[in-house]
């Protein structure tokens, strides 16, 4: 999710490939940080209501390498004629890992803390990012100086429009998953107050997504808890070589650029939002500014970086995900259903995230009117036999 523009397009990848997409050669040096694994990585899964499991790498469609730094995806790994290196050997040729120590009130263990902040050269996109988050926190600080009713209600109007309709609805179950269809004119209506979020454009924000679900909770997630919850929160925005190092450029998405209007957005991006401020300060002066820009984005930018952190650290696990994805019901209220995020791992393709009736989803509400009266069809559901298989054996 960059929150400017476009990830730069020079990767830092030697000919490295996936089941799903070549990722060109790449000649730019990364600045701080690691390297890619060099061997099958043995992940702990923790779970609130089971004892600790594990799986490995090996058992998804994730790249591994050998020691000559070829690589063997899981599907070939059985035909190399080079054995993988055992994890037990990588540890002692790698050394102890350092800071292991778990979030507090979870049992979820941080492997590999990433120090974002300091200690590392930042590009010129980190520092516009960390720009851009460090405003609209700085301009919310008016909030209680600025107060007035009409104020409130337009952050609350705003919060709703691109909170709901933006980000969850559009970004997430329409475009990144493509749980449901709508008419061209009301996905292009829904996908600009996304814009609005200023959580990036639609091809950044759902190539990111997708890739997370891709490689979720390994080393190759742009944004695991297992690197630090503070870096799954929101540090991790601020590191724009990192998903580049981790997953090539943004190659997934091709859905998106094919179409101009999404092409459009993406390169006149950052305009969109600096005219939703203009005219909000053109109506209601700074009251507007400060309450319907920087209380509610702000607002909305931790409730969004919640379901990438909280809702992989804190809650229960309903379904056999084989990642640390977590139902969590008041992350759930704050975001509009996103909060059932176990739910979602399952069934990444389900409009539907609460998927008990007591299990508040208001996106999904909405998305169920849309389709009552038409305007949204192809509307997908997790089958029972699919439920069945996604189901922890007792």
């Amino acid at each position: 999710m960059a929150l400017i523009t476009s990830q730069p397009k020079h990767p830092l990848l030697n000919q490295i490939t996936t089941v799903h997409c070549a990722i060109p050669r790449l000649n730019k040096t990364v600045i701080g940080l690691g390297s890619f694994t060099n061997n099958v990585k043995t992940i702990k899964v923790c779970n609130f209501n089971s004892n600790p499991r594990k799986f490995t790498l090996q058992n998804h469609n994730f790249i591994t390498y050998n020691n000559n730094k070829k690589p063997i995806t899981a599907a070939n790994a059985a035909f190399s004629s080079e054995p993988l290196v055992p994890p037990e050997q990588e540890q002692q040729e790698q050394g102890p890992l350092r800071n292991q120590r778990r979030i507090l009130l979870s049992d979820v263990v941080v492997e590999r803390e990433r120090k974002v902040l300091f200690g590392r050269k930042w590009n010129s996109l980190d520092v516009g990012t960390a720009g851009v988050v460090l405003a609209m926190h700085v301009l919310s600080l008016f909030a209680p100086f600025q107060f007035n009713f009409h104020a409130l209600c337009v952050a609350l109007a705003l919060y709703v429009v691109t909170g709901l309709f933006g980000i969850t609805l559009s970004f997430h179950r329409n475009l990144s998953h493509r749980s449901f269809k709508l008419p061209k004119w009301l996905e292009y209506t829904f996908a600009y107050c996304g814009v609005l979020a200023l959580q990036g454009n639609p091809i950044d924000w759902v190539s990111t997504h997708r890739y997370h679900h891709q490689f979720c909770d390994s080393e190759r997630d742009p944004h695991s808890p297992t690197e630090g919850f503070w870096f799954s929160h929101m540090s991790w925005l601020f590191d724009t070589n990192s998903i580049i190092e981790r997953c090539g450029e943004t190659n997934n998405v091709g859905d998106l650029e094919k179409q101009s209007f999404y092409r459009f957005i993406r390169s006149s991006y950052i305009v969109h939002p600096l005219a939703l401020g203009a005219l909000l300060y053109a109506i209601g002066g700074f009251p507007f500014l400060v309450w319907g820009m920087g209380v509610r984005i702000v607002w909305v930018y931790h409730i969004t970086w919640l379901v990438n952190s909280a809702c992989h650290v804190w809650g229960n696990q309903s379904w056999n995900t084989k990642d640390l994805s977590r139902n969590n019901w008041w992350v759930a209220l704050l975001a509009f259903g996103e909060g059932w995020h176990n739910n979602h791992h399952a069934f990444e393709y389900s409009a539907r995230h609460g998927l008990e009736w007591w299990q508040l989803d208001m996106t999904w509400y909405v998305v169920r009117f849309l389709q009552a009266i038409g305007l949204a069809t192809d509307v997908k559901l997790p089958s029972q036999s699919h439920k069945q298989k996604m189901a922890f054996n007792e």
